[in-house]
């Protein structure tokens, strides 16, 4: 998935390397599935009939891709798992040298749009109507990978743990001294450094950073968090901690509230279940929803 995972898991040393191997082979499994990158994934077979022919899918794939429909509800389009179609557009590796053109994004923008996204249930089917659509789980393939590792872990007879795919982290369980598993949340301004630290009790959390990944054209930073309704990076925050049960859930809803702006984002996660976010705007000042508990804070 382009992404490092950690694994940390309390057990003996006889099976640990054997629970070790399994979380592994599941987070391959997973890659294969939904990589965009991979050609025999499902994922890449959909996209390249965009325009052509539904094509049938596994229930695990087509019922992620029906989940991240209903957070792009919730999320009036903040969160689109179509917003692969900008990939030609804009690149983080060193190859751009401009900012695309109006005209570009424009055109990318138009194969953008999960309202378009055709499910058949009965079938097991997914069909993007239009060429030039793509879909990509970016936002939200590492969550739902912590997740499911953490249900194998769990089937397995592991009693604690934490997955933590490259900040995209949930646990379970105790450390083994009995206290709570600790998160911290990185300081935009210096992330190896952490500004607090909270408890994760059998949850997840999520930080979506413009530090993380980013191009600088003529002078100025551009985010590789893209608002999928303009195609262009977002920009007014430096970062995005979501609390959330499952690490799917804080994975797409902490690059969504990014995306969404301080206000409408807090607004939104305070009306679901479980969940709270804190936020980092572009001059350092830290938003959270109410009922953020703080502990141990370093401003």
């Amino acid at each position: 998935m382009g992404t490092r995972f950690e694994i940390t898991l309390v057990s003996t040393q006889e099976v640990a390397n054997q629970y070790l191997n399994a979380a592994q082979g599941e987070i391959e499994r997973i890659e294969r599935l939904i990589s965009s990158w991979d050609a025999n994934s499902q994922t890449a077979e959909i996209n390249r009939q965009a325009g052509i022919k539904p094509v049938k899918v596994a229930k695990e794939l087509y019922d992620l891709i029906a989940r991240s429909i209903e957070i792009s509800k919730i999320t009036q389009g903040a969160f689109d798992i179509s917003y692969a179609a900008l990939d030609p557009v804009w690149f983080f590796d060193g190859r751009m040298k401009a900012v695309p053109s109006e005209s570009e994004r424009l055109k990318s923008v138009q194969n953008i749009g999960f309202k378009d996204l055709v499910l058949n249930a009965k079938e097991q089917t997914v069909y993007l109507p239009k060429k030039g659509m793509k879909i990509g789980f970016g936002a939200i393939g590492k969550g739902y990978a912590a997740d499911a590792t953490k249900k194998l872990m769990k089937s397995l007879g592991v009693s604690s743990g934490i997955i933590n795919a490259s900040g995209d982290l949930t646990s379970w369980g105790k450390k083994p001294d009995g206290t709570d598993w600790q998160v911290g949340i990185s300081n935009p301004e210096n992330p190896a450094k952490v500004f607090s630290w909270f408890p994760v009790r059998d949850a997840a959390v999520a930080t979506s950073g413009n530090y993380e990944k980013y191009v600088t054209l003529e002078g100025k930073q551009y985010s590789h968090i893209m608002d999928p309704r303009t195609g262009m990076p977002v920009s007014g925050i430096k970062s995005v901690t979501v609390f959330a049960p499952k690490a799917e859930l804080a994975d797409a809803f902490a690059t969504a509230v990014f995306i969404m702006g301080i206000d409408s984002g807090i607004d939104t996660i305070s009306q679901l279940p479980g969940m709270s976010c804190i936020i980092v705007d572009a001059e350092n000042n830290i938003h959270h929803s109410p009922n953020i508990q703080w502990a141990n804070t370093k401003k």
